[in-house]
């Protein structure tokens, strides 16, 4: 199995430590977390092995988990890569572009792997109908959260809206050619909500808004295609595939039938595939090992999570102009 070991043990650090210690594909080694008083809570209260130094972790490991403040992203990802350690990194991969390329440079150059946690590609509702989504045109999404102050260090674009931008640029095959976007602050001093419309090259739009001040939270996002809609709610893991079929000559008495103004008719039936429960984290975690074992590319790699940073940048440059 491989040696894994976790940088930052707070709130999601302690999610990862309790699943990689269940894992069937990693070791757990430890932790180093540089806050003293929760570093000694945390291996109180769980039993994890407490390490010292970065570097002592990094040394007694295969791989690097990153779940520090995005902030630390950088620093950390190259010391674990240039002790030739591969690396999963939480999103967003850096706190710049600069930086995220040049991780993928010198992760090139000491020939390591690394995977960004961009966890709602493994969303099983999303799982279930992303071979279905095939050439969108349209796609709306939402992303709402009731206030919470971790996180809100960063605009709301790279907090939370950063999660739709890497699952629609994972289903549209295109450049983005034009953004227009607005944000605004309420509580916090950089914008806690964002709408944003992307256009791709191939005439593909997405229009995505997300806040962090809400009254209740929501994630769906909806994909409009050339006879079909398919629906995404990740909050909830339900997804909807509603399709559109030439109409039977003779329908049946429960047919659904629309017919247009000039006469054709068309069937709408559901093609709604089975969701299979999950945890999204250990799968994205377990899929790497695997890209690690067998030499294959990660699913979320260092290029396409550097991508999804650039347009959220993008988006950000469009809404402070």
């Amino acid at each position: 199995m491989l040696k894994i070991g976790i940088l930052g043990a707070g709130h999601l650090g302690k999610i990862h430590l309790r699943l990689l210690k269940e894992s069937t594909k990693y070791e757990l080694v430890g932790f180093f977390d540089p806050y003293e008083p929760n570093a000694i809570q945390v291996a109180k209260d769980f039993g994890y092995t407490r390490f010292e130094t970065i570097a002592d972790l990094i040394a007694a490991v295969d791989v690097v988990d990153i779940v520090t403040p995005t902030v630390n992203h950088f620093d950390c990802a190259v010391q674990a890569i240039e002790a030739g350690k591969h690396i999963f990194v939480e999103k967003p991969i850096a706190t710049t572009l600069e930086q995220a390329e040049a991780i993928i440079a010198l992760a090139e150059k000491h020939q390591v792997k690394g995977q960004v946690g961009h966890v709602e590609r493994f969303n099983p509702a999303f799982k279930s109908v992303k071979d279905k989504i095939q050439n969108p045109m349209f796609i709306e999404t939402h992303r709402l959260a009731e206030f919470n102050p971790r996180g809100t260090d960063v605009p709301v674009v790279l907090d939370l809206m950063i999660h739709d931008i890497d699952a629609i640029l994972s289903v549209v095959d295109s450049e983005v050619i034009a953004i227009h976007a607005s944000g605004t602050s309420v509580i916090s001093d950089s914008p806690d909500i964002c709408n944003a419309r992307l256009e791709f090259a191939n005439g593909c739009v997405a229009n995505i808004t997300s806040s962090r001040i809400s009254m209740k939270n929501m994630r769906k996002s909806r994909f409009f295609q050339k006879d079909a809609y398919i629906s995404v709610d990740y909050l909830d893991k339900i997804s909807e595939v509603v399709k559109m079929k030439d109409a039977p000559e003779v329908p049946g008495d429960f047919d659904l039938i629309l017919q247009n103004a000039e006469g054709v008719k068309k069937q709408i039936y559901y093609d709604n595939p089975k969701v299979e429960p999950n945890n999204a984290i250990l799968d994205e975690l377990e899929t790497f090992a695997d890209a690690i074992n067998n030499n294959t590319t990660p699913v979320v790699t260092l290029q396409q999570a550097t991508k999804a940073l650039k347009v959220a940048y993008q988006i950000i440059e469009s809404y402070t102009k």
